[in-house]
């Protein structure tokens, strides 16, 4: 027995009415629908309502959709129809679908596929922390990986570069080296004097601070003298560098990769890194010990200073105490350094100027990153080679 809840005007929908019709029959365990009109998104908030009734109805085994009296459809028609699809689907109703033309089978088919694609996007959740931290450190030291390839492969051009330079009777090119020596090692004189002056003031009135408590304040003397010349003159020497010259040699490199002029060096026949990192990596080696020492005979006067004024002991006591407080193991302990520095900072540099792509916003995250990666790695050298000399009691 055909009962029916809503029906057309007449047995074909009128043309002259071109909104959103549905007739709805059931007949046994079947649920029949037929819809009409123009199912477009002008349209179907008048048959909105009236299909979520049809949503709810239960009780049946098949849904048979009749489509073959719709005029027009567009994605919101489609997407109304397909709900009712879903709907059903979910209740494990057997789907027949009647009259739809090409038009409809494709748009239908096109909603169809994304919102059931949009569930699974939505219900899926990011993993736990744990799991995204293994992540992150997976990557990272994929990058940490990439970076030191890369980094080996910059020094050994250069190297490998110089080489052939020479065996071919090709003398490096002193101008450029020269040049670089005082951009990076002469420019930076005044700022790493002050650096340095100050550092050590603040390392000479601490230590009179707190060992005049003991009644030991000339042992400032030792205090400043060993941990300067060790440790601090090239440590924060090589730190200043990193910031400033290391940044300098990422930023030149990579303005010139995005401006293409590392791929005009390599059409005209020269080696990008011949040309551009061999003399910016042999000034820093040969700036950076110089300024160190510069650093170490600053802070010492800055450490001077500031024990006169906290501690009363003269310029003079303070020399003759430094005679007696370090040799000159304790001077190369920390001059040894400043050449491995030099090279990783240039390197590093180098690394990520070349890996700058083609827009300003990589230039300055590549800038960044040349900075704290310098200083990362630089401190991590200075303490494995502080651990080094702890082994050879050097």
């Amino acid at each position: 027995m055909l009962t029916t809840r809503k029906r057309f005007a007449s047995g074909t929908p009128s043309e002259a009415d071109p909104r959103p019709r549905v007739e709805v029959g059931e007949e046994g365990d079947v649920l029949r629908c037929a819809f009409a009109g123009n199912w477009t998104t002008r349209t179907v908030a008048l048959v909105d309502a009236e299909m979520r009734k049809i949503e709810k109805r239960s009780g049946f085994k098949t849904l048979t959709l009749d489509l073959s009296h719709i005029e027009k459809m567009d994605t919101a028609g489609a997407w109304l129809i397909d709900r009712l699809v879903s709907v059903f689907e979910k209740k494990g109703v057997e789907i027949d679908l009647q009259g739809q033309s090409e038009i409809a089978s494709i748009l239908l088919g096109a909603v169809g596929d994304a919102v059931r694609r949009e569930p699974e996007s939505g219900i899926a959740r990011p993993p736990n922390i744990v799991i995204r931290a293994l992540e992150a450190v997976g990557r990272r030291v994929y990058e940490m990986r990439d970076d030191f390839l890369a980094s080996m492969n910059i020094l050994g051009a250069t190297i490998q570069g110089s080489q052939m330079k020479l065996g071919r009777g090709h003398a490096v090119n002193p101008a450029a080296i020269f040049n670089q020596i005082d951009r990076m090692g002469v420019g930076a004189i005044p700022v790493v004097v002050l650096m340095s002056a100050i550092v050590g003031a603040i390392v000479a009135q601490q230590g009179a601070y707190q060992l005049s408590y003991f009644g030991a304040d000339i042992f400032v003397v030792d205090l400043v003298g060993v941990l300067i010349l060790r440790e601090l003159g090239v440590l924060m020497t090589a730190i200043m560098i990193a910031g400033r010259s290391g940044s300098a040699i990422t930023a030149e490199i990579g303005s010139m990769k995005m401006r293409e002029e590392v791929d005009a060096l390599k059409v005209i026949g020269l080696n990008p890194i011949g040309v551009l990192v061999f003399p910016r990596l042999v000034a820093l080696v040969i700036a950076l010990p110089c300024l160190t020492i510069i650093a170490n005979f600053a802070a010492l006067g800055g450490g001077i200073l500031a024990a006169w004024l906290y501690s009363d002991i003269p310029p003079a006591a303070f020399i003759d105490r430094l005679r007696v407080a370090i040799d000159i193991s304790t001077i190369f302990a920390g001059l040894i350094k400043a050449p491995f520095m030099a090279m990783i900072i240039g390197t590093i540099a180098s690394v990520e100027g070349m890996k700058v792509g083609g827009s300003a916003e990589s230039l300055g995250q590549h800038v960044t990153a040349s900075v704290v990666k310098s200083i990362f790695v630089v401190i991590i050298l200075d303490g494995l080679f502080a651990m080094f000399y702890a082994a050879i009691e050097f």
